[in-house]
């Protein structure tokens, strides 16, 4: 065993070397080089510290001014999880390439018209499908898109006759039963809009079919009588809801907004009651409070009718709109405000809102518990200043332009928000309970058929 006590300096190197001897000018420069580093550094951390408070203040002004990064009017979408550019190929199914989809877009013997269908609420199921059409996004190679959308205007269609529930139920099933693509992901890369309150419960078999396939809807609570929701935060998509188009063109909109101080009301409804616990108690409010909250009684038919300029002159002629929820948890109001610069006042619990992760909401709109409407609500808005109103509206007036269905070519559109969004949802790699590969990269089904041989009608699960 080696000596510990031994005074024999040991050799740790590879090789063994004579140290030069330190004179008192090697330590004095020695030291003169700890101090200046240690002045240097203490100089470099202080500005960089200086630097980066300079930094998050200017963000955190920003932020709150606007409630959106806004760059040449752009909205920046955050980089992590998305990408720096849209760099997307979608496949818009033809109409005519698979049996029974022409009749969930014009119903069962075709006299469902398109432009009948552009209006109201189920009107984006139809602009989304024609601005896809003619983006540039758009591939015509099923081998090489990203995505499948699937086209269908059955809230339309329903309402106007073209197919009851069960014919949409069955021809559903037909066109998906077609779709080789649509079984190699299992759904997963195929999208589908439902543009009402209903959402996906329109088609029955939703929960069976297309619970893995991406759904764009306004509506994020909507459950059936199971009470399953066919809404995924994780994979679904909300959207706006389709405001007219003539309050969203550009240039001049049908209804101008009034000055806060030519507005008659602190706040307004327009709705019918039907039966909700919310829309009541507003409805009663206004009786006790007329001069502060105005509830006209709507009528949708004979002579006294809220035609579509009434309806509009009617909602900017308060500083806050009311929208409670209806028969869903979503509300179309609430996007309407926007467009007369009302200030959207959400007195919907579960209501979901779109593009979160680029609009902050506390700044272009309140939130109120339902379980509080009440005078209460009234004395809380009655005591927002008016500078603070007009902040809000001076904001909101920035993002909007998210809420108006035009092309992707635009630099701010509803359509360009669901595509940064689709971005998020597009995968590389596909794979379902009913796709296999093999080594040399082929995929085949469950009888070893190659995948370009798969033959429609395909079982589906």
């Amino acid at each position: 065993m080696a000596n510990l006590s031994s005074s024999k300096p040991r050799n740790f190197g590879a090789y063994s070397y004579s140290a030069a001897p330190c004179t008192r000018t090697h330590q004095i420069g020695a030291l003169f080089l700890v101090v200046s580093t240690f002045f240097v550094t203490r100089l470099f951390d202080q500005w960089s510290s200086e630097s980066n408070s300079v930094t998050a203040s200017i963000d955190i002004q920003r932020t709150y001014s606007s409630g959106i990064t806004i760059d040449n009017g752009v909205p920046q979408w955050p980089e992590r999880g998305y990408g720096s550019h849209l760099s997307l190929k979608i496949y818009v199914y033809n109409e005519n390439e698979i049996d029974g989809l022409k009749e969930l877009m014009y119903g069962r013997d075709g006299s469902v018209k398109t432009a009948a269908c552009l209006k109201g609420q189920w009107g984006s199921q139809v602009k989304i499908h024609k601005l896809l059409m003619e983006s540039k996004f758009r591939t015509s190679k099923k081998e090489e898109a990203d995505l499948f959308f699937v086209p269908a205007y059955v809230k339309c269609v329903r309402m106007l006759g073209g197919l009851n529930d069960k014919e949409i139920n069955q021809t559903y099933v037909k066109v998906l039963s077609q779709m080789p693509y649509f079984r190699r992901s299992g759904g997963r890369d195929h999208i589908f809009v439902f543009p009402s309150g209903a959402g996906a419960h329109l088609f029955r078999s939703w929960s069976t079919f297309i619970n893995r396939s991406v759904i764009l809807t306004p509506e994020g609570d909507r459950t059936d009588k199971k009470d399953t929701t066919a809404f995924n935060t994780w994979k679904d998509i909300i959207i706006p809801g389709n405001v007219d188009d003539a309050m969203t063109k550009n240039g001049q909109p049908d209804v101008q907004p009034l000055p806060l101080s030519k507005r008659k009301y602190l706040a307004n409804y327009l709705g019918r009651a039907q039966g909700k616990a919310g829309r009541l108690k507003l409805i009663d409010l206004s009786k006790q409070y007329p001069d502060k909250l105005e509830c006209p009684d709507l009528k949708f038919s004979g002579t006294e009718k809220f035609g579509r300029t009434t309806y509009f002159e009617h909602l900017r002629n308060a500083k806050f709109c009311l929208a409670p929820r209806g028969e869903s948890s979503w509300t179309l109001r609430f996007y309407e405000s926007f467009f007369v610069e009302c200030v959207p006042v959400l007195l919907s619990d579960h209501a979901e809102l779109p593009f979160q992760n680029v609009i902050d909401y506390a700044q272009v709109s309140i939130k109120w518990p339902s379980s509080r409407i009440g005078s209460e609500l009234l004395d809380y808005l009655t005591s927002i200043p008016d500078t603070d109103i007009e902040g809000m509206i001076a904001r909101g007036r920035k993002i909007r332009c998210l809420f108006v269905y035009g092309p992707d070519s635009a630099p701010c559109s509803a359509v360009k928000g669901i595509l940064w969004e689709l971005q998020r949802k597009a995968r590389r790699f596909q794979q379902s309970t009913e796709t296999f590969w093999l080594h040399n990269g082929s995929f085949v089904n469950r009888e070893l058929v190659h995948f370009s041989s798969w033959r429609p009608p395909m079982p589906l699960p």
